[in-house]
């Protein structure tokens, strides 16, 4: 088991915020649907980025890589069509890689075997099931968890999809619609949860020269016949990484966050609203953001748009006056871990007082926590909030299996430790 000590300090400095693992994903994919080369500036290699890489290799995308700095440029050389040399796919534990390749793989008619490991084996794909039985597309599992083997071709039309149980399903659909013969249309069945993460979609197939019509996240209406168009693509800072830096200024001194886009259509950016509305100190220079140390407080926080910063508000809410209220975050409890139960159990052994209900928690905050032994429960975003709830312990904290961080972020601890943190692996 690795385990890494963290000895409390405030953290302090400049950190560049590693590109947005959620946009990485999407253009990677457009790219590879695209005919010709394109360049994806500013990408790093997260566990979940590779899984998507090769699994687009294997639909034939050559894909070539350029070092710059601590990010990449990757040449991407699409032939426009899904030409399969590979049907065994590999999603690691990555939710995005498989409900947006399942997609693409019924775009051929050859079966296809999508595999992965962990929580993911398990992480219901329903929605899809519900549609493959609707349009006659094969499929076979076992006991509804992976390996998944799919067959296509699918085919245009309309697909009702609920839109409260993951935004994924409708991204994947999003991807392959437009490149059918026939016009296609996506009806949302309930209300759209992560409309954010819709938008990030949209924007970037528009980049790539797919249009389609957003009817008030009630409908999206797709064209069908469409190209995608080979581009120069740079991906921006991500905002939910930059949560745990912004709340590290709150909670120690000045942390300084460059490399954000300020007019970001991430559902994430919403962390500074949140922070500002705790009372926390966030202002804009330039291109940056500068969190600085703050007298936060309890509030209520709804998450049902942005249910991935759950685990770092809790964290500053365990350290913010008065009693926060976390609600509509049922969704957590099906991510890389019940991220609800992950981070109440891991915080309350550090001290904190935070209560568990179905779909969110009741947070009572502290001056200090004290400090302790947590496990990450294999979830990056516990490990990484658990290593900011560090700055206000009073003994050392102790993270078991702390290594999953390199799921999104593979040099967190390098930037925990220039921002002052002390930390033995």
């Amino acid at each position: 088991m690795n385990s890494i000590k963290i000895i409390p300090r405030k953290l302090k400095g400049v950190v560049d915020i590693p590109p947005s693992k959620s946009i990485s994903h999407r253009a990677i994919i457009c790219a590879g649907l695209s005919e010709g080369k394109s360049i994806i500036e500013n990408m790093i290699f997260s566990d979940d980025i590779s899984a998507t890489i090769e699994g687009i290799k294997s639909f034939g995308v050559d894909l070539e890589f350029k070092k710059a700095k601590e990010t990449y440029d990757v040449l991407v050389n699409g032939k426009g069509k899904v030409d399969l040399i590979n049907d065994i796919i590999d999603c690691r534990e990555s939710g995005s890689t498989l409900r947006f390749l399942i997609p693409i793989a019924l775009m051929q008619n050859k079966e296809v075997t999508f595999v992965g490991r962990g929580k993911l084996c398990e992480r219901p794909l329903d929605v899809y099931y519900k549609l493959f039985k609707q349009k006659g597309i094969e499929f076979r599992n076992e006991n509804g968890r992976l390996p998944l083997k799919v067959k296509g071709p699918i085919m245009s039309g309309t697909y009702e999809v609920e839109g409260n149980i993951s935004s994924q399903f409708i991204t994947g659909l999003l991807f392959v619609l437009p490149l059918l013969d026939g016009d296609s249309k996506i009806i949302i069945t309930t209300n759209l949860e992560s409309k954010g993460y819709v938008d990030l979609t949209l924007d970037v197939l528009k980049s790539f020269g797919i249009e389609i019509v957003n009817d008030n996240y009630r409908q999206f209406l797709i064209k069908g016949n469409q190209r995608y168009k080979a581009t120069h693509f740079k991906v921006e800072g991500d905002y939910s990484q930059a949560a745990f830096w912004l709340t590290a200024g709150v909670l120690g001194e000045e942390v300084v966050c460059r490399n954000l886009n300020l007019n970001s259509l991430q559902g994430d950016r919403v962390i500074i609203d949140i922070i500002k509305a705790m009372g926390g100190n966030i202002t804009i220079e330039g291109q940056s953001l500068i969190s600085n140390t703050s007298n936060s407080k309890g509030i209520v926080v709804d998450v049902s748009q942005c249910p991935d910063l759950t685990p770092i508000i809790t964290v500053l809410a365990a350290l913010s006056n008065g009693t926060t209220r976390i609600v509509n975050a049922r969704r957590l409890r099906i991510k890389e871990s019940d991220r609800l139960k992950a981070i109440a159990t891991e915080l309350n052994k550090l001290g904190a007082e935070v209560l568990e209900f179905e779909d969110g928690l009741v947070i009572n905050g502290k001056e200090m926590l004290d400090g302790g032994v947590v496990d990450s429960w294999n979830d990056h975003r516990i490990a990484m909030a658990l290593a900011i709830a560090s700055i206000r312990c009073k003994k050392p904290v102790i993270i078991q299996n702390y290594d999953c961080v390199k799921k999104s972020y593979p040099n967190f601890f390098e930037h925990f430790k220039e921002l002052g943190g002390e930390v033995y692996e």
